[in-house]
């Protein structure tokens, strides 16, 4: 009986091992990242910069290294993303079947994908639609003075807020496929998903109630599209498990 306790507590601590040293990997791919969008944050910057029809102006030397660290950031989260996914694939592949592994691994580029998608739609609501709304509210009521650190806020927490809500759905797809969540799961604790989600909408978005609340609601509504969307994902996966113990019975 200890024999046993000692074996699966090696066990645990050798998976535990193993995802550490998968997630520092991961950390370190980051980090190049990082270094490469650095590299290139003017480039980036003026890619921005080109849909900008305001001078943009800095309270501070740190403004400038803010927003050429957001840059680099989002540049290495963008390109770390599918890194990460195919680390966590590998982590649980011991465990799938052989055609578990060959469906969830179709996940990683459709999540890398939808990520992508989701930043550039974000950036072209914000410059084409939110950003002007936003200005002509103004009506020529106020002077108009924009800070590098503000308008990059706003504009990185709107692509992210899109990005995010766009991938849930996949997310929750991949997990419900390597077995980690189940449709009736997600229906039990939908009270507490939709306060995560709440509060992820409010670290996402600028402190504006309107922006918070019109990020939420489709979070939500992609939350229960999610469920409906695993309850597939979860019946191909027992479609998949029962052929595969009848072909090994």
């Amino acid at each position: 009986m200890a024999a046993e306790k000692n074996e699966k507590m090696m066990d645990v601590t050798g998976h535990l091992s193993e995802l550490r040293s998968r997630l520092m990997v991961t950390a370190f791919v980051f980090i190049i990242f990082f270094i490469i969008g650095f590299i290139f944050r003017k480039d980036i910057y003026r890619f921005f910069e080109k849909d900008i029809h305001i001078k943009l102006t800095i309270l501070s030397p740190l403004d400038t290294v803010w927003i050429f660290l957001a840059i680099a950031g989002l540049v290495a989260i963008v390109l770390t993303l599918p890194f990460l996914a195919f680390q966590l694939w590998l982590f649980i592949k011991p465990g799938l079947t052989a055609k578990e592994k060959k469906a969830t691994l179709s996940y990683i580029p459709a999540i890398f994908l939808l990520f992508v998608i989701g930043l550039v739609v974000g950036y072209i609501v914000f410059t084409n639609f939110l950003f002007p709304f936003l200005i002509d509210l103004n009506e020529d009521m106020f002077n108009e003075m924009f800070t590098v650190d503000k308008y990059f806020r706003f504009l990185f927490h709107t692509m992210l807020a899109f990005a995010l809500v766009l991938e849930l759905p996949i997310i929750l797809m991949f997990l419900t496929s390597i077995g980690f969540l189940t449709p009736n799961f997600l229906k039990r604790t939908r009270k507490y998903a939709y306060f995560i989600l709440l509060v992820i909408a409010g670290l996402i978005t600028p402190p504006d109630l309107i922006l918070h609340v019109a990020v939420t609601i489709p979070l939500i509504m992609f939350y229960e599209i999610s469920v409906q969307l695993t309850a597939i994902a979860y019946r191909k996966r027992l479609k998949r498990q029962r052929l595969y113990m009848e072909t090994y019975e």
